[in-house]
């Protein structure tokens, strides 16, 4: 259901558009298909989506800002269905993107995508973190620290926390059964990250671009299930040709 949402959100994301007109076709979505928004009151958030546009790393709010041509958005999205929550976010980009801002969205799927493909009975949590970063570091990108992904289910987050660094062989062992999401935060620039005085929006202190990519998966008994695959093939790339 939440891929199927951004599907649908991805034609919305154009330049004039405001994040304010994303978060509200979300809601008209939400609506529509007669589910609930996890995020609408968690800690006292008030919006149904994050929109994190260009040097915003994570947990932006929705606001009257208007997109610019070749502005990267990341939309995160939470949805509640027959008590399970499902999460995902995935990048857009209004109009067409910059060379710089390609490559930087590319590599960041594929930290994810290397990420998954680590996911196995037996395996650990460090072999996820050591396949982001080594990745993201080939490409002279750095790794968000402060953020990370978690385990879900029938709440919102529950252990364990999946950290998007680390070392091979190191960590809890992953089992089958287990669900959680991977979403690493990828920066053109350097790691380290601020929050602004709203209490929620994270930036890259050095306001260089940020990306990110998200699924939530189940451990399955030799490998893993994406839970979030996009109905339409829209996950990756989603950029809007004007």
């Amino acid at each position: 259901m939440v891929a199927t949402i951004l599907d649908e959100l991805a034609d919305t994301v154009a330049p004039g558009v405001t994040t304010a007109d994303i978060d509200a076709h979300n809601m008209e979505l939400l609506k529509k298909y007669g589910v609930r928004s996890a995020t609408i009151g968690y800690r006292g958030y008030k919006h149904s989506s994050c929109i994190s546009v260009n040097h915003v790393v994570c947990h932006g709010i929705p606001g009257r800002k208007r997109l610019q041509k070749g502005d990267i958005v990341n939309i995160d999205v939470t949805v509640i269905v027959d008590g399970w929550f499902g999460d995902s976010s995935r990048m857009f980009v209004a109009g067409q993107p910059s060379r710089r801002a390609e490559r930087l969205i590319q590599v960041t799927h594929d930290c994810l995508m290397l990420a998954i493909d680590e996911v196995r009975p037996g395996a650990t949590f460090g072999d996820i973190g050591a396949a982001i970063q080594k990745h993201a570091a080939l490409h002279r990108m750095s790794v968000v620290r402060e953020f990370c992904g978690h385990g879900i289910g029938r709440e919102f987050h529950l252990p364990p926390n999946v950290v998007h660094v680390g070392q091979r062989g190191q960590g809890a062992v992953i089992q089958e059964g287990m669900i959680f999401t991977i979403e690493p935060m990828i920066n053109l620039g350097a790691a380290e990250t601020k929050i602004l005085a709203d209490s929620w929006t994270a930036v890259t202190r050095d306001k260089s671009l940020s990306a990110q990519f998200e699924h939530s998966i189940g451990v399955t008994k030799d490998g893993a299930e994406i839970f979030t695959l996009s109905p339409k093939g829209r996950f990756f790339p989603t950029y809007v040709s004007l």
